[in-house]
């Protein structure tokens, strides 16, 4: 019988199908996000406005982020650290026991639950604006204000979203609904896939209550789920700038009071047009989410050591 040959782009395909397969992705994501982040490094050298070309000035925007800023180093960073650490590290240990909880109910309950939990991550700016504007509305139709007006706790209505006061916190509990995302759902996946024999045999050995079950079975057995969690946590933190902005209507917001490092980067790049500056700005926030993202690796790393 004779043999068959195999035409040469045939073979080629054969011979490198990973690369082949990898091709579109790799393209795409060299074009949306190797192309942009290089862009954005060699623009924070310079002055641009959009208008005329970009003039080469060294360290400068950086020097000047870091000592002459005072909105950046007074408002912005402390702003982003403080909602970092509620939203973030508050916002992934609450998707964890919530996970934990959804997966000692039964299918029904749970689903229900995870869905209804979820579903505020996905609501998006829409939701945001509507929603929580209505409830902090700052005359006597807000709906905290007429409760509160009602029990004769304040006189007269409070500008819940333009005031320095109330606007982080608010900014804070509106961040945390809707912070059951994709990273909550793994978690829960996680919990409910952890072999229940483990359990077992941890009793065995001498586990005496739920809490050193966590410590000692659920957290080890989802370590994967776990850092997915938290480098989203982080992702997502350091990236949010339209809660604020949708609240109040307004960048930079009242008193700068909820300007995250996001509403920094908006109000420099695209209000002002000085570009080369929000480049800097970007660069340190990109600087920042990474090495935070490596030590999250770190810290969840499944190795034995």
């Amino acid at each position: 019988m004779p043999r068959i040959r195999k035409q040469p782009g045939r073979r080629f395909v054969d011979r490198h199908s990973s690369f082949v397969l990898m091709a579109p992705y790799s393209a795409l994501f060299i074009l949306f996000i190797i192309i942009p982040i290089l862009a954005a490094i060699v623009l924070s050298f310079t002055d641009f406005n959009t208008i005329e070309a970009p003039a080469f000035n060294g360290l400068k925007n950086y020097i000047y982020l870091f000592t002459n800023d005072s909105v950046f180093m007074q408002k912005v960073l402390p702003n982003t650290l403080i909602y970092a650490i509620f939203v973030g590290a508050g916002g992934y240990v609450l998707s964890f026991f919530l996970a934990w909880s959804l997966a000692q109910l039964s299918k029904g309950p749970r689903t229900i639950l995870a869905i209804i939990f979820y579903v505020p991550s996905m609501a998006g700016g829409v939701l945001l604006s509507t929603v929580w504007s209505v409830i902090f509305s700052g005359d006597k139709r807000g709906l905290l204000n007429t409760l509160l007006l009602k029990l004769d706790v304040i006189d007269n209505p409070i500008q819940w979203l333009q005031s320095a006061e109330y606007l982080m916190p608010i900014m804070i509990v509106v961040a945390l609904w809707s912070s059951m995302g994709v990273g909550f759902l793994a978690m829960l996946s996680g919990v409910m896939n952890v072999n229940q024999e483990m359990y077992e045999a941890a009793y065995i050995d001498g586990v005496k209550n739920r809490f050193q079950e966590i410590i000692y079975i659920t957290i080890p057995s989802i370590k994967p789920q776990m850092l997915f969690g938290a480098v989203m946590a982080v992702v997502n933190t350091f990236k949010d700038g339209g809660t604020g902005v949708l609240l109040t209507g307004a960048n930079p917001t009242p008193d700068y009071a909820g300007q995250l490092i996001v509403n920094h980067i908006d109000d420099y790049g695209f209000i002002r047009y000085e570009m080369g500056y929000a480049s800097a700005v970007s660069v340190v926030l990109l600087v920042l989410i990474y090495v935070l993202s490596r030590g999250l690796s770190r810290v969840f790393s499944s190795d034995d050591e």
